[in-house]
């Protein structure tokens, strides 16, 4: 098994996973996320089912752990709020997310969880079926309200949450106590990130996700997971209840179709960029992160969404998601081949 990592210099916690959710000591980060961590298993034979698969890279994992990568591969200081299990994978976890740039002084270990372990059969170019591992529950989910550093959280330009991180208590107090601890402070985003596997009902996520909603500035998603956060599928629809609600910059996500954005100055429509799936599964954590970077750049809705496109069509056309993340110089090349100016 291959393990796929970037050195660098970073320091953080040490290897045996005793990081700590607390204690920022003054540190100010431009982006924090929270949420899902794991380690993914993706097979290096693509076409086939993983009962015919012989042999597997090992890469660091989970939505919003890839989005704080995205990040830092742009250059800007993240940090991830999650947890892990007191093993071997957590141990790589630790030393991934140092070697990609990402600060992993909040990342703390469950003694008695397993780090989970995501599989996935790559089908391109839209067949990518996932296989989670996160009995009988996940550490990232053991997430504690009092543990969380709430002077990071306030400083912090972008806070990025998870509508994962409401499907389970204690995680679901906790990233509702880190949105109201936030207080619509910077740019708040809920990313609407529904899998079903992770919930006993759609009817149950919504009601949870309407809780989270008024906390948050940007929130971003798929038309099903729009449908899923206010009942509402279709794209123009589905970004009037977020200005209802007070959503300064909704992003729909429609595949083929493109984007959607609704900010305060209108919308946008953004058509995709063209691209040779490998592997579509980190498409949409490099979408996030690029969003993050046409955040705190200050860039226009509509320059924001073309190089998030691009950074998720990159991603889309190589086998990993963490390990595939772009540099600017790549999306903006990207841009170039595809017709726009950046």
């Amino acid at each position: 098994m291959e393990v796929h990592v970037r050195a660098s210099e970073r320091q953080g916690a040490d290897d045996s996973g005793e990081g700590h959710l607390a204690g920022a000591g003054g540190a100010s980060f431009d982006v924090v996320t929270m949420g899902r961590v794991g380690v993914d298993i993706y097979p290096e034979q693509v076409g086939v089912g993983l009962d015919r698969v012989r042999s597997f890279g090992k890469y660091l994992g989970g939505s919003p752990t890839n989005v704080a990568v995205a990040t830092a591969r742009y250059g800007w200081r993240s940090a991830v709020i999650t947890r892990t299990g007191q093993d071997p994978f957590g141990r790589f976890i630790h030393r991934a997310l140092r070697d990609y740039g990402v600060d992993d002084r909040f990342v703390s270990a469950v003694p008695d969880l397993n780090t989970p372990v995501t599989f996935c059969e790559i089908f391109p170019p839209d067949d990518f079926p996932l296989y989670f591992y996160r009995e009988p529950t996940a550490p990232d989910l053991e997430i504690h309200p009092d543990e969380l550093d709430r002077d990071a959280i306030r400083a912090a330009r972008v806070l990025w949450v998870t509508v994962t991180g409401l499907c389970r208590e204690p995680s679901r107090s906790a990233t509702l106590e880190a949105l109201r601890t936030r207080g619509r402070r910077g740019t708040t985003v809920l990313d609407l990130d529904y899998r079903p596997m992770f919930w006993e009902s759609r009817a149950q996520a919504r009601a949870w996700v309407a809780e989270a909603l008024p906390h948050a500035t940007v929130a971003v998603g798929n038309l099903d997971e729009w449908e899923t956060a206010v009942g509402r599928g279709a794209p123009d629809a589905a970004a009037d209840a977020a200005k209802e609600l007070g959503i300064e910059l909704a992003v729909v996500k429609q595949g083929p179709e493109g984007v959607l954005a609704v900010d305060g100055t209108g919308a946008v429509r953004v058509p995709p960029v063209p691209v040779d799936v490998v592997n579509g599964l980190g498409a949409g954590d490099a979408f996030g992160g690029a969003l993050c970077h046409g955040l705190l750049s200050g860039w226009p809705s509509e320059r924001t969404m073309r190089f998030a496109n691009a950074a998720g069509a990159i991603v889309a056309s190589r086998l990993a998601c963490s390990d595939a993340m772009p540099v600017v110089s790549e999306v903006e090349t990207k841009l170039q081949e595809a017709g726009y100016d950046g």
